[in-house]
């Protein structure tokens, strides 16, 4: 009777230390997209990938079972990226080495990634440690086309569109979370196949949704089509979406698609709570601000350092102290893509203002093409002169060039027709009315010579193939000597913007 008593005690004891498996699981996902900075902006106000990080492993402490993302854009473009180390261009190395620091789980391809070339790309897919997915979009090499690979330790494996990660909590539930992907095809290139996005998610999604628990979008397309991806796929409780550069949380039917903002000024916080009995699914997201009052990772900062004191050491070549303040915004000046290569914006005139003043303003008017602006970003607050070069990445010198009000006129009408690519210009102190060109509220005179300070690539034919120093309509070009503000665009704008500041006393 004893031995009984004892067993029981001893079954009760072992019972009450099992918890059942209720069914229902928690799991956080931090979202981040469209960042090509590793170190904080706008003055160290925001920003910054080792604040990320503190955020991180916060959330890691709270739920083992957090996921770190990246909805695309990340490899370019960035003023590190451009530059050289041992000879050779860094093109999205540093990135990778933070975002490995960071222990990333998962990122979407965006179509900035396409910006390097194929062999780079290649290098920083094989270097990462995360995985990639994306359903539409091939490597095309000659008439074959194949599924981009990540090499590991020697094994090569393709990139598929969908990525499955299962997950248990303390009570024993376990789930397979799925994410499916598709990206803009707005950049095109040789050795890129864009598939259709919406047949491509629609059918990676049917491939997992009987196999997995609950499916969730990770993507790198325009707001519109997100939407219509919501509308395709009305199960799918979550979107996590980039390409556009400033925060949107909305619903469409059931479903939740959110952006956080460009270059890690916010992360989106996802607590999903998932009931594997009754496939219901709730998602509570926060918009976490990465500011000041977030303190660095020590791992990460170490690793961003490192990559920082590359760049110092080159922008000092140019310009001292980088990091002063040299002029404050209280509204957004857009450099993003679209608009910078599309309509004149307020840091396009500014950049061409810049030119101006770099020859004392004794010019009639200046002109830069949109595709070399590529901070692909809008500055506001606080500035400093490593935002002028991540503004204008390649640099190089404004030059002073005599031509033809004719050989003018066909330059900007060539721009104008141009909208929607790199070639499209920026310029100051030109306007445009009824399709008529205006220098100073005096339309364009085809017979009259204009002075035009003009960056040293337009003048290369690349943008714009008539426009060399050979034209028979391009009567001269001064190239400025390297003890000039023209010497360096960047120079230029560095120097207008304090001049600007001066004045009007900020």
């Amino acid at each position: 009777m004893k031995s009984l008593k004892i067993f029981t005690l001893l079954l009760s004891l072992f019972l009450g230390s099992c918890t059942v498996d209720d069914n229902k699981i928690s799991f956080t996902v931090l979202q981040l997209n469209d960042v090509y900075e590793i170190s904080s902006i706008q003055g160290g106000n925001f920003g910054g990938m080792a604040r990320v990080e503190t955020i991180h492993k916060e959330l890691l402490k709270e739920n083992e079972n957090t996921m770190l993302v990246m909805a695309g854009d990340f490899l370019n473009p960035s003023l590190l990226g451009g530059m050289k180390l041992n000879g050779e261009k860094i093109r999205g190395k540093q990135m990778i080495e933070v975002m490995n620091a960071m222990n990333f789980d998962l990122v979407a391809f965006g179509n900035h990634e396409f910006d390097l070339p194929k062999k780079d790309l290649q290098k920083r897919i094989n270097e990462s440690k995360f995985s990639w997915i994306s359903a539409n979009v091939f490597n095309k090499i000659l008439d074959t086309i194949k599924p981009f690979y990540q090499e590991i330790k020697g094994l090569s494996r393709s990139i598929k569109g969908s990525f499955i990660k299962e997950i248990s909590d303390n009570d024993g539930t376990k789930v397979k979370i799925g994410f499916i992907s598709v990206c803009i095809p707005s950049n095109p290139k040789d050795y890129v196949l864009y598939k259709d996005m919406f047949s491509s998610i629609q059918k990676e999604y049917n491939s997992i949704k009987d196999i997995v628990d609950v499916v969730i979008g990770l993507t790198h397309v325009k707001i519109e089509h997100d939407r219509k991806i919501a509308r395709l796929l009305p199960n799918i409780p979550l979107i996590m979406g980039g390409h556009e550069h400033d925060h949107k949380n909305e619903m469409i039917g059931d479903v939740k698609i959110t952006k956080a903002d460009a270059n890690a000024k916010t992360a989106y916080i996802h607590t999903i709570n998932f009931n594997k009995k009754t496939k219901e699914t709730s998602i509570s997201s926060l918009l976490k601000t990465i500011d000041t009052s977030i303190v660095d990772d020590k791992k990460v900062k170490l690793v961003v350092d490192k990559w920082m004191e590359v760049m110092n050491s080159q922008i000092s070549k140019i310009v001292e102290n980088p990091y002063d303040i040299i002029y404050t915004s209280n509204i957004p000046l857009d450099g993003r893509d679209i608009p910078i290569r599309s309509i004149q914006t307020n840091l396009g005139e500014i950049i061409a203002s810049s030119m101006a003043y770099s020859y004392d303003n004794e010019v009639d008017c200046s002109i830069v093409n949109g595709g070399s602006i590529r901070i692909d970003d809008q500055l506001i607050g606080d500035i400093n002169s490593v935002d002028a070069f991540r503004v204008l990445p390649f640099g190089g010198p404004v030059l002073k060039v005599k031509m033809k009000g004719s050989l003018l006129n066909k330059v900007l009408e060539y721009g104008n027709n141009a909208a929607g690519s790199g070639a499209y210009l920026q310029r100051s102190s030109i306007e445009m009315n009824n399709n008529l060109f205006y220098i100073n509220n005096r339309i364009i005179n085809p017979s009259k010579t204009y002075t035009i300070a003009i960056s040293d690539y337009l003048m290369k034919g690349f943008d714009i193939p008539f426009l060399t120093s050979e034209h028979p309509e391009v009567l001269s070009v001064y190239h400025p000597n390297s003890i000039e503000i023209s010497s360096d665009i960047r120079r230029a704008m560095i120097l207008y913007l304090k001049n600007l500041k001066k004045k009007r006393g900020i």
